[in-house]
């Protein structure tokens, strides 16, 4: 990845396997349209539960290599990360380096407080980015070299240890990847081992929960940070229920 690339798509997790979990069929298929897609990782995960240090790294590239995506990892602590002004900026800079159409996080409501941070980390420096004048304002200078960037859009998954949802926006069938999707997970013999290795049972029976509530075998869920608009209303999936 060159440090000015720009890309179609940033996607942020709190730690690696986050963005795998939450939509990595839906990255995996925008790849496969053509979009440059970068995952962005807040903390390296260390320590992992079922491996020495740096061994999840290398499988978190391995990952990225399987979904097609490039990755970054930020320099915040596992179990640590806060919304912090460091944080924010942090963000809003990769956000004005790399001029994204779209963001996606992963919603999170507390369960654990690395992925309630991580969805304020990044509504703010999504903020944060569009803004002008940064070398007016103290700790601007981490902007330093940057343009104001606006986003067209900021989509939050379904983070995975958190309550279900009752309802979302709209959900992405990703039948079609979902065995790229099931790969970039297992991957992470760091995370899914031991007594951890059910969870990707459980991932699967919720992507598939919510592609049966659209009529499809899998599909990933996601909310809008802003009303969804359309010039077309037949742009919309046919739906079994109407």
């Amino acid at each position: 990845m060159k440090d000015t690339q720009l890309y179609d798509v940033i996607a942020f997790g709190a730690h690696p396997d986050d963005v795998e979990a939450v939509m990595g069929g839906t990255l995996a298929q925008m790849v496969e349209k053509g979009r440059s897609v970068l995952a962005v990782d807040l903390c390296e995960g260390e320590p992992a539960r079922h491996a020495s240090r740096g061994v999840r790294a290398s499988q978190a590239s391995r990952a990225a290599q399987i979904l097609g995506v490039e990755r970054v990892t930020l320099p915040l602590q596992d179990r640590l990360i806060q919304d912090t002004v460091p944080a924010r900026l942090a963000v809003a800079r990769l956000i004005r380096i790399h001029k994204p159409v779209l963001v996606f996080t992963t919603l999170g409501s507390g369960v654990h407080p690395d992925h309630k941070a991580v969805t304020d980390i990044v509504v703010n420096g999504v903020f944060y980015a569009r803004l002008p004048k940064w070398e007016e304002i103290p700790e601007g200078e981490s902007l330093e070299g940057t343009e104001a960037h606006e986003i067209q859009r900021l989509f939050f998954g379904h983070c995975r240890m958190e309550p279900p949802w009752s309802s979302f926006d709209f959900a992405v069938d990703v039948t079609r990847s979902y065995q790229k999707k099931l790969d970039a997970l297992r991957a992470y013999e760091a995370v899914f081992s031991g007594d951890q290795a059910q969870l990707l049972d459980k991932y699967t029976a919720e992507d598939r929960y919510t592609g049966s509530l659209v009529g499809v075998q899998y599909a990933e869920a996601f909310k809008a940070r802003s009303p969804l608009l359309v010039s077309d209303p037949e742009v919309f999936s046919r739906s079994r229920f109407g």
